[in-house]
């Protein structure tokens, strides 16, 4: 009797363990290959710092359904692209266009760059105008030398 409950949960197991095929995602190579090559230029609105193509989350699995039914609706490449940014703006393709609501995101990186150099260049020059050394006149060193005096006589001052 044992021996049976142990074969019944033996097969139990064995068909959670199994491996199945990979289901194809589309039916066409054709449609996939367009999938892919439209996905690829997008970004992932969860991840963010990940392609659609490259996604795995449920929102980036929804976006390429949606993506894969416009493709068998017929739309060309850039209806779809269109398609995007009108639902999610321009953030979600890799490289959004160049208009004045964009400027800062292109432009941006260049200046903050700008600042940093010109804010470097301000504080060496600074640095180097409050270390640079200085030459003494005659006058300044003789009122160093009569403060030190002041502060510790001559051993020959002393008499013994």
């Amino acid at each position: 009797m044992k021996q049976f409950f142990f074969m019944l949960i033996l097969a139990v197991g064995m068909q959670f363990a199994s491996a199945k095929d990979a289901v194809p995602l589309a039916e066409d190579p054709v449609t996939e290959q367009r999938l892919i090559s439209i996905s690829e230029e997008m970004r992932c609105l969860v991840c963010q710092n990940e392609s659609l193509a490259g996604s795995r989350s449920d929102l980036a699995n929804d976006l390429r359904a949606e993506i894969r039914t416009l493709i068998r609706e017929g739309k060309t490449d850039d209806q779809i692209r269109s398609f995007m940014v009108e639902r999610y703006g321009d953030f979600v393709l890799y490289r959004p266009p160049v208009k004045p609501i964009t400027w800062l995101l292109w432009i941006g990186p260049f200046v903050i760059l700008a600042f940093g150099i010109a804010g470097l260049l301000i504080y060496l020059r600074r640095r180097n105008a409050l270390v640079a050394p200085k030459t003494l006149t005659t006058d300044d060193n003789k009122k160093i030398d009569d403060l030190l005096n002041a502060i510790a006589p001559d051993d020959g001052d002393k008499k013994a």
